[in-house]
């Protein structure tokens, strides 16, 4: 089994390395073209509408597979819209739905999200204290998306595309990479009361164990 998860993380990692590169590639070093969009775009919508379709957020899937409809449509068709302000649309848009979408698990009488996950990974039971801390990580990762988000308009306003490029496909999943490792080795040293876990127990909790429908956060 870990092994098998193993591979799977790290298939994701080469693929996810691959299209990062391609979409730098298409955005910067090739001619404008609405199947450039098309190319860069797709991946990333039909990764959301099936991931929000099974996660049971139906209207964001739906969404998603529309919005990749109308972009297919718009190339066959030869439409002509501005490439740069599609895959600024593009960034900004899945950070802000990002960031909408953990600090939404925020509001009062829902569970925040990575308390949920804490809950799959450790059998339905946290401390206390684990629960404040996950509440409080999840409001840092809806803070983290909107700083991205800020950010990411601030330099398709005020820099070169060239430089927003590198910022959409380069600094942001290494940032997002550096936070999500730097959190998890940071964790036990500021809190080594908390139960242990590794990433293979979360991906495993993630895959394997259904939606809980009102987990029980200890007060």
């Amino acid at each position: 089994m870990q092994l098998r998860i193993a591979a799977r993380v790290a298939a994701f990692a080469l693929a996810s390395a691959g299209y990062v590169a391609a979409s730098h590639w298409l955005m910067t070093r090739t001619q404008a073209s609405t199947w450039n969009v098309v190319g860069v775009l797709s991946p990333m919508l039909l990764i959301v509408a099936i991931g929000a379709w099974r996660s049971g957020h139906r209207w964001v899937g739906g969404c998603a597979a529309l919005a990749l409809a109308v972009l297919c449509g718009q190339a066959l068709l030869g439409i002509q819209v501005s490439s740069h302000v599609l895959y600024l649309a593009q960034h900004a848009g899945i950070n802000f739905f990002l960031a909408l979408f953990f600090g939404s698990t925020l509001r009062p009488g829902h569970t925040p999200l990575i308390t949920t996950l804490a809950l799959r990974v450790h059998g339905g039971h946290i401390s206390p204290g684990h629960a404040a801390y996950t509440r409080k990580l999840t409001l840092l990762w809806a803070l983290f998306f909107t700083t991205i988000v800020l950010i990411s308009l601030g330099l398709f306003v005020g820099a070169s595309f060239d430089t927003w490029a590198v910022f959409a496909n380069l600094v942001t999943p290494v940032a997002t990479g550096v936070m999500f490792g730097g959190e998890f080795l940071i964790r036990y040293r500021l809190h080594p009361e908390f139960e242990r876990s590794t990433v293979a127990d979360a991906i495993r909790a993630y895959m394997h164990t259904a939606k809980p429908s009102a987990p029980k956060v200890p007060q």
